[in-house]
């Protein structure tokens, strides 16, 4: 009898941390779809390779987690030992997964910036000619309160502006800037810092989510190995 009792506690346990599983799918879905979308209010993405991956990643990272605990839930309430097998090994493949792209995240961390430095460089390349592009880095300067790349002298370099010309959305206060710019009316902190330290605050929020799910993960996976065990002896779990 304690045996069976113990074996119903793990079945229990591990149908409830599929429940918790399913909750992270879509939570890691909605996260993705939210990270993409303020990529897209913030750069066009005319190198969406490098620029759009990582909210890729987190989107099909939860489509997979999603499925997969309902697969296990599946498997824990039909006693299916095949079932709770295959979802302990797929789990266990998504959780080596994501601690390896944990640890390249770390790694690469500090390429991060020269990828938005080149995004936004080339979208400057292009605002005189693509009205969507124009309109996309208005919106960044502006509401950013940021000019150029680096800074605003970036500006100076591309074709189609006068010498030493800026857009208006780089002006202060709405004031006229846009010929001889300067310090005192112009934004003088470039852009890319600018979504650096957007991204890096936002980080936070991806890594806690990430950390959260990886612990479930993990004790999802050492009951889901108890409850296979359980199946495997012939014990009868309700």
């Amino acid at each position: 009898m304690g045996v069976e009792g113990g074996m119903k506690c793990i079945k229990f346990l591990v149908f409830f941390f599929n429940f918790l599983f399913w909750l992270c799918g879509i939570a890691l879905i909605v996260l993705g779809i939210y990270v993409q979308i303020e990529l897209n209010k913030t750069l066009v993405m005319t190198s969406p390779a490098s620029a759009s991956g990582a909210p890729i990643v987190i989107l099909v990272v939860g489509v997979i987690v999603f499925f997969i605990s309902f697969f296990g839930c599946c498997g824990a309430m039909k006693e299916n030992y095949c079932m709770v097998t295959t979802f302990a090994v797929l789990l266990t493949i998504i959780f080596l997964v994501e601690i390896a792209a944990a640890i390249a995240g770390y790694i690469f961390k500090d390429k991060i910036k020269s990828v938005i430095d080149k995004e936004v460089r080339e979208e400057m390349l292009h605002y005189r000619n693509d009205s969507k592009v124009a309109a996309t880095l208005d919106d960044l300067q502006k509401h950013s309160n940021c000019c150029g790349a680096a800074n605003y002298t970036d500006w100076f370099a591309v074709p189609g502006f006068s010498p030493r010309s800026v857009p208006q959305s780089c002006c202060k206060n709405n004031t006229t800037c846009t010929k001889n710019p300067n310090n005192d009316n112009t934004y003088t902190e470039g852009c890319v810092t600018k979504i650096e330290d957007w991204l890096r605050k936002h980080i936070i929020i991806v890594a806690a989510v990430a950390l959260g799910i990886a612990f479930f993960e993990l004790l999802g996976i050492i009951f889901a190995c108890c409850l296979m065990k359980g199946i495997r002896s012939g014990y009868e779990v309700m």
